[in-house]
């Protein structure tokens, strides 16, 4: 797979670079009317999207050949299509194409003019030098990397510009920082008294951080493959709390038993080993959680997600650690 863009070419506009074959339909059609008007057409290329227009021609929505084909003969087009649809505009620049191919998956985005109507079409083929069809799964995964590595090159920003993006979010872990400082400031007494629970802190908060930054980074791959939806997200949640559930077992397993060796008292080790089952099951979650609704909202998840979750996971761990202990041993 090869490049295609050249890195001077992002910031032209999208126009320049689209194709003017495509296919529309009525809003009013029926299905039945619109397969009859595509046997009209010589279609030469592989059709992956129709686009369906306003009685004033606006583009209002989009039908994939698949819902077109799965459909039943009298229902119309209205029906079937997808609303709210994804659009460039004739001025945006390419690189702004390559940002909704990324976040949204498509193999196709139509351009409209400033009345909204449909002027051509800009498809996954720009970016590559050679023909990505839907038979080949592997060639449009790449093609989706390329177009990441075209968003990456063509939003180089100076260092300032970087630091301005990425340092408030930084200040979570400062804000953590305190708040697990005041936690700890609470329970002085009880951490006096029982020495263990201050020899095993850096553990339970070292495992939370590993385990919140291990979900995370499985969360981010999945969802830049996919549409980020809340029925994603659940399924996601779902399938994390059981890995959490044994990873937070075993962890908390292993480091029990060993503060019961090291200390002698049971109690001690039933309440650090549940501690940071605790901790690492919210850890896992909040690995899932933080990152997908970060990215539901529009906001960069690579800078925005990693001091979040980890914030979160220091301030979790700290609160199940001592309130667990003041439990069992207070």
């Amino acid at each position: 797979m090869t490049l295609k863009l050249k890195d001077k070419e992002l910031l032209e506009p999208v126009s320049r670079h689209m194709r003017k074959v495509f296919i529309t339909l009525g809003h009013d059609e029926t299905v039945a009317h619109a397969i009859k008007s595509l046997r009209k057409h010589d279609i030469k290329t592989e059709i992956l999207y129709l686009y369906v227009t306003d009685d004033h021609d606006r583009f209002v929505g989009v039908v994939p050949v698949r819902n077109l084909v799965a459909a039943e003969p009298n229902t119309k087009i209205s029906s079937i299509m997808v609303r709210s649809p994804v659009y460039v505009s004739a001025s945006d620049t390419v690189l702004r194409a390559c940002e909704l191919f990324s976040e949204h998956r498509y193999l196709a985005i139509p351009v409209v003019d400033d009345d909204k109507k449909i002027i051509g079409i800009v498809d996954i083929n720009l970016f590559t030098s050679e023909v990505v069809t839907l038979a080949h799964q592997r060639q449009i995964d790449s093609v989706f990397q390329l177009i990441g590595v075209h968003v990456t090159l063509g939003k180089t920003i100076s260092s300032w510009a970087d630091f301005k993006s990425r340092f408030p979010w930084l200040l979570c872990n400062i804000t953590s920082g305190i708040i697990c400082a005041f936690i700890a400031s609470r329970y002085e007494l009880l951490i006096s008294q029982v020495v263990a629970l201050a020899m095993f802190l850096t553990v339970a908060l070292a495992m939370a951080e590993s385990v919140s930054i291990q979900s995370m980074t499985l969360t981010l791959q999945t969802f830049v493959q996919q549409k980020t939806s809340w029925l994603r997200i659940l399924v996601a949640i779902r399938k994390e709390i059981l890995t959490a559930m044994m990873i937070g077992a075993g962890a908390g397993v292993m480091v029990g038993i060993t503060a019961f060796i090291w200390k002698g008292v049971i109690r001690q080790g039933i309440a650090i080993g549940l501690s940071i089952w605790l901790a690492v099951i919210t850890a896992c979650l909040l690995g899932v959680i933080v990152p997908a609704v970060i990215r539901k909202f529009r906001v960069d998840p690579k800078i925005a997600a990693g001091p979040i979750v980890l914030a979160s996971a220091d301030v979790a761990t700290l609160i199940f650690y001592f309130l667990t202990a003041n439990w069992l041993l207070g």
